[in-house]
């Protein structure tokens, strides 16, 4: 079976062959440290997940590797505004070391919630300068730098088609970049590889360097990185939309100027996630973070289930209405599935032909372009259907949970006083009172459970019951 991608670059859905047969080379752009990821970034970062437990599912093994960006980056991708690490620092009164650790660890904590898998290598950029200088080192012997000012610029004149990857005239990238005029750079969409005279004369975060000292222009350090970590030659590279006409871009001018040949095959990109209001933003204030969502009483795997229910290339409008419909929709799956597992007759044969079906065509949703609302409806066939028992059911519904990464396999306890030692004699006197046709009592018993607040549940495997 292909599995099949839609490739930014190409503009199509593509059969993904990898440059190494049976193994992915992966690389996504992790988070900038200077606040809390909100939930817009963690929503590309969830169907990072979904591609890449689906690639493991498909039996490929996956390299995964992300940045973590805690070196000054401007808040324009065009070599402008505030620089976040700084603004991160000031706004909270601490060194730009303390905010970075404490934002990388928070990160890495809402994905823990999440469910979202820690990449296989994650890489700081502060620990990578001289990868990155390195690289710098390598562009100019090659002709495409130039020093102004005391910065080290990259001329896009001199890399052949660098409009590829956006497919935007120069004009049109000029237009969408929003740059302000730098008398510094030739042409206005040439970027900066290393700064030593920037703006910031009191940059906190600097290093020794051929050209001064100074710090690294943002885009670099995915480029050093990725070729330290995976080679020159990149099966997949993933981000958001916003990273296609300016980062994305320079990623590829640098690396391929480096490399000299092609260095990724397949460019993913995740749409946004916005609110009513518009675009969220860190830099305006206008955005959602996990705890947020915690605090006004919904789980971080409502959210997950959320964002499953929308195509990744789909642009996702939020609002607390919709999460709580998602909530609920995840609340009955969960509860359907608890009467499966509870339910299960271990003596009971399994039809490995019927649960090869449902997963082949499991794998087929997901091989489309992770077509996970497809994936899911395979999900909800499993549990309706009457021919399959529910030991077969429950090894289907652990198999796509490798994917949904829901903890679908977990039964949540009710907070609840209710007597369960109490519940369960009553439902073996019912089954005692329907077995010797003595109905009366088997009523009198139901109505104690309806007292009670107990819903019943009969099954050809025995009776269950829940909290209301």
């Amino acid at each position: 079976m292909s599995f099949n991608v839609y490739n930014t670059m190409t503009r199509n859905k593509d059969e993904f062959v990898p440059y190494k047969e049976g193994k992915v080379g992966m690389y996504t752009c992790g988070p900038t440290v200077y606040n809390y990821a909100h939930i817009g970034n963690l929503r590309t970062y969830i169907f990072e997940d979904v591609l890449k437990k689906s690639l493991e599912y498909l039996n490929y093994k996956v390299k995964h590797v992300m940045n973590v960006t805690d070196v000054g980056h401007l808040q324009s991708d065009g070599d402008d505004g505030q620089d976040k690490m700084a603004l991160g620092a000031r706004r909270e009164h601490k060194t730009v070391w303390e905010i970075a650790k404490f934002y990388e660890d928070a990160f890495f904590e809402d994905c823990k919630k999440l469910n979202i898998k820690r990449p296989t290598i994650v890489c700081k950029a502060t620990e990578h300068i001289q990868d990155m200088i390195d690289l710098i080192k390598k562009l100019e012997e090659k002709g495409y730098t130039y020093e102004s000012n005391g910065n080290v610029y990259f001329e896009i004149d001199k890399f052949e088609d660098y409009t590829k990857l956006a497919h935007l005239s120069i004009d049109e990238l000029e237009a969408g970049s929003r740059i302000k005029i730098d008398p510094n750079k030739k042409n206005p969409l040439d970027f900066v590889l290393w700064f030593t005279n920037s703006k910031f004369s009191k940059q906190i975060m600097q290093w020794d360097s051929p050209w001064g000292k100074g710090f690294p222009g943002w885009h670099l350090e995915c480029s050093a990185m990725s070729l330290k970590y995976i080679g020159e030659y990149l099966d997949i590279h993933c981000g958001g939309v916003d990273h296609i006409a300016i980062h994305h871009t320079n990623e590829v001018a640098q690396s391929e100027g480096v490399i000299g040949h092609k260095w990724v095959k397949y460019w993913m990109h995740g749409e946004f996630l916005v609110l009513d209001s518009g675009k969220m933003s860190k830099s305006s204030g206008n955005f959602l973070t996990v705890s947020t969502l915690e605090e006004e009483g919904f789980s971080p795997l409502d959210y997950r289930y959320f964002c499953l229910q929308s195509k990744y290339r789909k642009q996702l409008v939020f609002s607390f209405e919709s999460l709580n419909d998602a909530r609920n929709g995840y609340k009955k799956l969960k509860e359907r599935i608890a009467t499966v597992l509870t339910s299960i007759n271990q003596n009971d044969v399994t039809n490995d032909e019927k649960i090869g079906e449902y997963k082949e065509k499991f794998s087929s949703y997901i091989s489309d372009d992770l077509n996970i609302a497809n994936a899911f409806t395979v999900l909800f066939n499993v549990l309706k259907d009457g021919e399959l028992n529910n030991k077969e059911k429950s090894i289907l519904i652990e198999n796509f949970d490798k994917i949904f990464s829901l903890d679908l396999m977990t039964i949540e306890k009710e907070t609840t006083n209710v007597d369960e030692d109490l519940i369960n004699k009553l439902i073996f006197e019912r089954a005692e009172a329907r077995v010797s046709k003595n109905f009366a009592r088997a009523d009198e018993i139901r109505n104690e459970f309806i007292a009670m607040n107990i819903e019943l549940l009969d099954t050809k495997e025995g009776t269950t019951w829940k909290v209301k």
